[in-house]
């Protein structure tokens, strides 16, 4: 996925509802990368490397990737550039314990509060999600995988809770994108935040229940596997 420059204007995608820098927007798309298994554990990569990449200047993508090492997701390596830091099953599975903890019922509980005004808002997204994976831009599905469940946590109304998951997620490692994408399996996958979206629209929280778990099952299933 090439990001575009900042002379040819901003392209690159708002998580979270906010308003982001260029920085930021390129951290995100980095961070994606990341989680979708596009730069792998253990791997280092340079500042110009990645730029070339991603088709931006190495400066934001420098920048970026050191918001992403005080993070924790990345070491600088002197004179070389950045390594990905490694994530065991056993962190993962930590991870995405927390994330069921407060997602399903926080999104179960929507089916009964949330506008369905505010909850149409989030079908572009969706949609969004449905074309990454069928085009299989893994970049673009994690992206737009995000804003979507952060956009969804935050008609809750607790912004701290949408930042714990923000966090959660973005320590997640799904490598087994990849595989279902090229297979067609990921599409399916993706249509699952459509069927979410009706399901909360018909005020069927049972329902919506259900697919939350499902969905979150693939973390450590299906989108996690290996290569």
């Amino acid at each position: 996925m090439a990001l575009s420059a900042p002379a040819a204007g901003p392209a690159l995608p708002v998580l979270g509802g906010k308003k982001s820098s260029y920085r930021e927007r390129v951290a995100d798309a980095l961070r994606a990368a990341l989680i979708a298994g596009e730069l792998r554990p253990g791997e280092v990569y340079s500042a110009p490397a990645l730029a070339g990449r991603f088709g931006v200047s190495a400066t934001p993508v420098r920048e970026a990737m050191l918001d992403l090492a005080k993070e924790g997701l990345v070491d600088t390596v002197p004179n070389k550039g950045f390594r990905v830091t490694a994530v065991t099953e056993k962190q993962l599975d930590e991870y995405t314990h927390v994330r069921s903890l407060i997602e399903i019922p926080t999104t179960a509980g929507l089916a009964r509060t949330a506008d369905p005004v505010s909850l149409e808002a989030l079908r572009p997204a969706a949609r969004e999600i449905v074309a990454a994976a069928a085009s299989g831009d893994l970049i673009a599905y994690v992206e737009a995988d995000t804003r979507f469940h952060l956009g969804l946590l935050a008609l809750a109304g607790n912004a701290h809770l949408v930042e714990v998951v923000g966090d959660l997620r973005k320590r997640a490692r799904l490598y087994g994108l990849t595989a279902l994408a090229e297979s067609g399996r990921l599409l399916s996958s993706a249509q699952e935040h459509l069927e979410l979206l009706d399901a909360l629209l018909a005020r069927d929280e049972e329902a919506v229940r259900a697919v939350m778990t499902r969905h979150l099952g693939h973390v450590r299933g299906l989108w996690a596997a290996h290569d």
